[in-house]
């Protein structure tokens, strides 16, 4: 298994996996000491890429992220690979991963984000036609699992947000700052 970031995401997918047995390799350029600790090795993209039956995606989008998974880190993947990306759709070419789908080198994507994915979620489409022609031709594949990135939809999550917010204003009104400041994201 390979997982591309090891932030808080990333680590729960490695404690599960690391729970299975799984061997996990992992790529970051900040190394999660809990993820160490448990047994994961980190290695470059490169070797991740080569090595893994499996690569899950969890990496902030940035301009070092950004297609990030195109032709050429496809072309050294495992032959059959299987990718998972529910970090930002712009991380993976869509593309090249159409191309690597249909020369068998990926073998099966699941995906719960889209690059272009703002017009097609979020709301009932089902009495018309999908007009991205690229997003349609990703559901004609049978080995490709599309789900809409929908993870911060729960009542708890959007309780947590709502509370944030709030709290955020009346910090903001009482001395000029946030209470919870929006982290900047690392480059992966």
């Amino acid at each position: 298994m390979g997982i591309v970031g090891t932030g808080q995401i990333g680590e729960i997918v490695a404690r599960i996996l690391c729970g299975f047995g799984c061997e996990v390799l992992a790529f970051d350029p900040n190394e999660n000491i809990a993820c160490t600790e448990m047994g994961v090795l980190y290695v470059d993209l490169d070797d991740l890429l080569r090595q893994s039956d499996i690569i899950t995606l969890q990496c902030p989008l940035t301009p070092q992220t950004r297609h990030m998974i195109d032709a050429d880190a496809i072309s050294r993947m495992k032959p059959g690979v299987m990718l998972v990306n529910t970090s930002r759709g712009a991380v993976v070419d869509t593309s090249a991963l159409i191309a690597g789908l249909k020369d068998g080198t990926i073998g099966s994507v699941g995906l719960d984000v889209y690059e272009e994915e703002a017009d097609l979620f979020f709301e009932d489409l089902s009495r018309t036609f999908i007009r991205d022609d690229v997003f349609a031709r990703l559901l004609t594949f049978p080995n490709v699992l599309i789900t809409g990135h929908q993870g911060f939809f729960t009542h708890e999550a959007l309780t947590a947000i709502a509370r944030t917010t709030l709290d955020n204003i009346s910090a903001f009104e009482r001395n000029g700052g946030p209470i919870h400041p929006v982290p900047m994201p690392s480059s992966v």
